[in-house]
């Protein structure tokens, strides 16, 4: 029988990367993670394209307002997925199918249950959460019409980030890019529908993405069902108390890391709200781009998960090592690409977003670009945080990233508190910069840690044989 796996495997659209040059996998797994990640970044863009342009500078510091209080309740549910892929990619590498699909209903299991809660909590604290933050009151409604929606939305965010981390933990990286490029044609169709045609405002916008969501979310689990390992008996579906357990001690920590970042980000927010609706506009635009500028470092770590993940699960400690020095090199490459990029094209990229006409839109592009030419220069700090925070976690340890997130926390919210004091406004750009370099501090010597340990405790087998 797991012969007869093994041999519908290698036909399906997974892969195994235990096998042949770490970097050529590598970077094979995340260029469609890559591509699809771009798409779906496409359409965030596009939501703030297309507000910013059509419904005015007032309604993109709305969105920019709610910014991090949505990515919170985004990242416990991502984290959560993530944590559950980690053990997926394990069984996969080790070759324990059975075991594989019991983790995947099990995981179904305790996704369904988050969704649901994230939902009534995220419904119900939102307006209290962004009162906290101080949000100027006449971009309050706004930004709480947007939120009520995509927060309606949840178990559909949800569904998607589980189906995708399965197929990732598996070395599928081609079906979440083909999800993600239909996901973002039809976000783009939408926005322009509902918001320029219909004038369904910022809920037009919000429905779109939800819309688009949706039809990511089914694709991918069209996909799951006919892959031959992942096809479910009646046995796989029993509740397990022990693996759900283990599930969640993957699970949490990373949910929690997500959350004291958003939480740090958050209060960055509330300093930001502090400076006034243009520094507010124009700081939004650079954020919105900081999902293009991060795209390909995401990419690498979810490729570096899977990859630590399946050689861990095969034993493969040496090769390890390896990936990781290829993953670093790659990334770093990249980001020197991304910063040439921005430095030279930047100020023409966010004009897409902010209308220069008039003074508050001219104000806002040169805040915008103030902020993206310094995150640029930087970025490289936050690619070696991705790669290397990515791979622990695939070797099964979370706890120690979440640390880096408390870390990112204490600089983030200590750079924003203080540094305006000093330097003024021009002092808040440098919150994110400060969050990955602490971040850094951390994960760099907890990956020679964990690597150490992982050593240690298979030299330890072999002396007991």
């Amino acid at each position: 029988m797991e012969q007869k796996m093994e041999q519908a495997e290698r036909k399906s659209s997974t892969k195994n990367l235990t096998e042949g040059s770490p970097a050529r996998l590598i970077l094979l797994f995340a260029l469609p993670l890559m591509a699809g990640n771009i798409f779906q970044q496409l359409y965030t863009v596009v939501d703030t394209a297309v507000v910013g342009k059509v419904l005015g500078v007032g309604t993109l510091a709305a969105l920019g307002a709610v910014d991090w209080l949505n990515w919170l309740v985004l990242g416990v549910e991502q984290g959560f997925a993530q944590g559950f892929s980690i053990l997926m990619a394990q069984k996969f590498g080790a070759k324990e199918y059975r075991k594989l699909r019991q983790v995947v209903a099990n995981s179904m299991f305790l996704s369904v249950f988050c969704a649901v809660l994230m939902t009534v909590l995220s419904e119900a604290l939102a307006r209290p959460v962004l009162l906290l933050l101080q949000t100027p009151e006449e971009i309050l409604p706004i930004g709480m019409a947007y939120l009520r929606v995509l927060f309606a939305g949840l178990p559909v965010v949800m569904a998607y980030n589980l189906a995708a981390c399965v197929l990732r933990s598996l070395g599928d990286g081609k079906t979440p890019l083909y999800a993600m490029v239909v996901a973002s044609l039809v976000n783009i169709g939408l926005d322009f529908l509902f918001v320029m045609g219909f004038g369904w405002g910022v809920e037009g916008a919000a429905i779109a993405t939800v819309i688009a969501q949706l039809i990511s979310a089914c694709y991918c689990f069209f996909r799951i069902r006919r892959i031959e390992v992942l096809r479910m008996s009646r046995e796989d579906w029993q509740l397990e108390h022990g693996l759900m357990g283990r599930l969640l001690l993957l699970g949490a920590p990373m949910a929690f890391q997500n959350t004291i970042i958003s939480v740090g980000g958050m209060i960055v927010q509330t300093v930001i709200n502090g400076f006034g609706v243009v520094f507010i506009a124009g700081f939004t635009a650079t954020n919105k781009l900081y999902g293009l500028l991060e795209t390909a470092a995401t990419s690498y770590g979810y490729a570096m998960v899977t990859y630590a993940g399946q050689n861990l699960g095969a034993g493969q400690k040496k090769r390890i090592s390896a990936g990781m020095r290829a993953g670093l090199l790659i990334a770093m490459l990249t980001s020197l690409l991304i910063t040439a990029v921005m430095l030279t094209a930047g100020r023409s990229i966010l004009s897409l977003f902010i209308s220069a006409e008039g003074e508050t839109g001219e104000q806002a592009l040169v805040i915008a670009f103030k902020y993206l030419k310094i995150m640029s220069i930087y970025l490289p700090i936050l690619y070696v945080l991705h790669v290397t925070r990515s791979c622990i976690q695939g070797l099964g340890n979370t706890v120690l990233p979440m640390v880096s997130g408390f870390a990112e926390f204490v600089m983030r919210t200590g750079t924003a508190l203080l540094l305006p004091l000093v330097m003024g406004e021009n002092g808040i750009f440098y919150a994110e910069i400060l969050a990955w370099l602490g971040a850094d501090l951390v994960l760099v010597p907890s990956y020679f840690y964990v690597m150490r340990r992982i050593h240690g405790q298979e030299e330890e087998k072999r002396r007991n044989k």
